[in-house]
């Protein structure tokens, strides 16, 4: 009610600061005949001051005075007929200010009802964040989340003999407890027959077997369970699963994912957009996540207050041969083809060494290298790319690729 109150009494005084400041203007607007007329008195006092000093001849001072008379007359008219055109009724002045309250306050408040919250007290930035931390703890359990949904519908359009197959696997796990391979194969068929629950109930078995053994991968793939069966909600049983995940892996694409998405789910879109925009650019452009989060970041970034422009795909632009290049390339012999291929690799190595470019970039040029049969040079351009991506783990490994293809492991 405060807010209401302060904004209300602020868009009145405003009202009423631009209305006085009209009112005012238009009784104080003068004419410029009124000026002319001031001059031309002026001068017909000096005429008449010059005529008794005997300055000025009486007959120039008689045509002057004549002149200056004239004037007057025609100052003096215009000057009745700028007052009575410039006069603006009461009526109107009033008509003019109350329009000017309405549109200054009506589209105040439609640009709050589209900008603002209405119906929100003011969130300091240390309140947002402490209600965030309560959103966390308080929010639901998967178990209340899966209640929450809707049966699932189990994937059914598959062979009739897969379905016995599967249900024949649940019968061998539920009779060997402790058969890893068992549990392992059933989390992975439950996952493709789309039973979420039955599959992150498998994997947790797997986690179970394989205990302090368990990998990064076997804890982002329970979680990624857990967040499918949830309907796309990070519960705490899949934080606790990613947090785990990335204790094996900080650098684990899918855990990072989901712990970007369970912030934003409570309310701290600043957390989520560093680590989305961090993963985003470490991670190549066909990994899983990917995708997701281009379509959301944008948005992502506006919640979170920061200026984002989504950055091109990394494949984008890369140098490669184009249609017509492949078809000259069929019609050539084997030397002149070799000789093409040296000649797109010198260009792409020379536009890399001058201007740089994306890991996917270099390891082509690896490969194509490795494909001349130039190992040495190879080498020599892994060794650089080293150098070159030492400070990003994620772009060092799509360069690694490239060069373990070629037996290069160092």
């Amino acid at each position: 009610m405060i807010f209401w109150l302060a904004t209300t009494a602020l868009a009145i005084g405003t009202v009423v600061l631009l209305a006085l400041a009209l009112w005012r203007g238009h009784s104080m607007a003068r004419p410029a005949a009124e000026f002319d007329l001031k001059v031309y008195r002026d001068q017909l006092a000096e005429v008449e001051r010059d005529l008794a000093r005997g300055i000025t001849a009486p007959e120039d001072a008689e045509r002057a005075l004549t002149e200056i008379s004239r004037r007057i007359l025609a100052a003096d008219k215009s000057l009745r007929e700028d007052k009575a055109a410039t006069r603006s009724p009461v009526a109107a002045r009033a008509t003019l200010v109350a329009g000017l309250a309405v549109a200054l306050i009506g589209g105040s408040l439609l640009l709050y009802r589209e900008l603002g919250a209405p119906g929100y007290g003011d969130l300091a930035l240390s309140t947002r964040i402490e209600r965030a931390d309560i959103a966390r703890k308080e929010r639901p359990s998967q178990a209340s989340a899966e209640a929450s949904l809707p049966p699932a519908v189990p994937n059914l359009n598959v062979p009739e003999d897969y379905l016995k197959l599967v249900a024949q696997l649940r019968t061998a796990v539920s009779q060997r407890p402790n058969d890893l391979q068992g549990a392992t194969l059933l989390a992975t068929h439950e996952r493709r027959l789309g039973n979420a629950a039955a599959a992150h109930a498998a994997q947790a078995e797997v986690l179970r077997l394989k205990g302090s053994d368990a990998s990064a991968e076997d804890f982002a793939n329970y979680a990624d369970m857990l967040v499918i069966a949830a309907g796309g909600y990070v519960s705490p049983q899949a934080e606790g699963a990613l947090a785990a995940a990335l204790k094996k892996d900080p650098k684990n694409g899918v855990a990072r994912y989901y712990s970007g998405l369970m912030m934003m789910q409570v309310g701290r879109p600043d957390v989520a957009f560093r680590a989305w925009a961090t993963l985003l650019q470490e991670s190549p452009d066909d990994a899983a996540w990917v995708d997701p989060i281009r379509e959301q970041i944008e948005e992502l970034a506006f919640r979170a207050g920061v200026e984002y422009e989504l950055p091109p795909l990394k494949t984008e632009g890369l140098a490669g041969p184009s249609a017509d290049d492949v078809k000259n390339a069929a019609e050539m012999s084997a030397a002149d083809r070799q000789e093409m291929i040296a000649g797109m690799v010198a260009r792409l190595s020379d536009r890399l060494a001058t201007e740089g470019g994306t890991p996917e970039e270099w390891a082509r040029l690896i490969g194509a290298i490795g494909v001349l049969g130039d190992e040495d040079r190879a080498a020599l351009i892994w060794q650089n790319a080293k150098e070159v991506f030492a400070d990003q783990p994620g772009a060092l490994e799509i360069v690694r690729k490239a060069a373990r293809e070629l037996g290069m492991t160092q």
